[in-house]
């Protein structure tokens, strides 16, 4: 009995470089290793992807369900769906056609998995624009992949965690304004995502994960200096979470938090809003040569923590500028895909003990 999780890849937007990375990340031996890999989303796209890879001798083969794929090396195996018409894709350009696409392969990954058919997601970036002019007749809109995944798995409690290699980030609040994210910043929700974050690295292996905690404002508050959000709601969170035996510390400075969390203080970062914690993790994952005016590293793993089945994802957007070219690094979707499979074993691994599958 093959034992390797398959693990769904959302093809991301057409228009993008989601599916020339599939197809990159594919060629990369060890990730058959690891899962069976089964591409949701167009055939067709993936075909003319293959010639943009450069994978020369690599064929996509359309399924029509899950049992149908075979999962062998130099053959990528496509739950196909019809979504693009192959003669208006233009690369780099907003498409609601596209958006649509990227969108449907979203909703038909999360069924599979629903469904217990695939055992993990791990999803190519779609362009939220793209996504909601689609949508928008419908009268839906969401603002990203947490979102729908959430919607969708009918779950009111996860967060959006960054990994890249020891350094890892969860969020109080991820797409907002930032006054709204300064509004969530509550007690209740930094309580939850502590728990969260905590599970999320037992999960990893971590037998007693250390959790910091950033503040909300400069300095987090000077003691209500400069706001009373770490006395009044962030304080109160840390000191529940250690009674509940969360090796837990904050509120802290989050300009030296985080260098603390790289050095090795802590496994996790919980940070109050969305680029309080991307900015860090980016910082670190995306290498630009200046001299050779290209990207020598875009790495990092956006994990949705908090669902009842598995969602990684890559950690860059669209990269519209550089689609068709076949220039993309597609390291963040090796990793993601680990991830994937890393976490669809362990969940396989819990509820055969009789655990649950989170």
């Amino acid at each position: 009995m093959d034992k390797r999780p398959i693990v769904g890849i959302t093809m991301g937007d057409p228009a993008g470089n989601g599916p020339e990375l599939t197809v990159k990340a594919l060629t990369h031996r060890e990730v058959y290793d690891w899962c069976r890999p089964l591409v949701i989303g167009d055939g067709r796209v993936l075909e003319a992807a293959v010639a943009i890879a450069g994978a020369a001798g690599w064929t996509v083969r359309p399924v029509e369900r899950v049992e149908d794929a075979r999962f062998q090396f130099g053959t990528i195996d496509v739950y196909h769906q019809d979504l693009v018409e192959m003669d208006k894709l233009e690369y780099g350009k907003v498409s609601p056609m596209c958006g649509r696409a990227a969108f449907l392969s979203v909703r038909t990954a999360i069924a599979l998995a629903m469904e217990g058919k695939i055992d993990g997601t791990c999803t190519n970036a779609l362009n939220k624009e793209a996504m909601n002019l689609a949508l928008a007749p419908q009268g839906m809109h969401f603002d990203g992949h947490t979102e729908i995944y959430a919607h969708y798995t009918h779950t009111d409690k996860y967060t959006m965690m960054l990994v890249h290699h020891d350094l890892r980030v969860v969020h109080v609040s991820t797409h907002c304004s930032l006054r709204e994210a300064c509004d969530r910043v509550k007690r209740q929700r930094v309580l939850d995502v502590i728990r969260i974050a905590h599970g999320a690295c037992r999960e990893f292996g971590i037998a007693a994960p250390r959790v910091g905690v950033a503040g909300l404002n400069p300095h987090a508050g000077e003691n209500g200096l400069f706001g009373r959000e770490e006395l009044e709601e962030i304080a109160p969170a840390v000191a529940a979470a250690r009674e509940e035996g969360i090796q837990a510390e904050g509120p802290l400075p989050p300009d030296s938090l985080f260098p603390k969390a790289l050095g090795g203080w802590y496994d996790v970062v919980v940070a109050m809003y969305h680029d309080q914690g991307h900015i860090p993790l980016k910082t670190v994952g995306f290498v630009y040569d200046r001299d050779k005016k290209q990207w020598k590293a875009v790495e990092g793993v956006n994990i949705t923590l908090g669902l009842p089945i598995v969602r990684t994802s890559v950690d860059h957007g669209t990269g519209f500028d550089q689609a068709g070219k076949g220039t993309s690094s597609e390291a963040s979707l090796v990793n993601a895909i680990q991830y994937a499979a890393r976490m669809s074993l362990h969940r396989r691994e819990r509820m055969e003990d009789g655990g649950e599958p989170g």
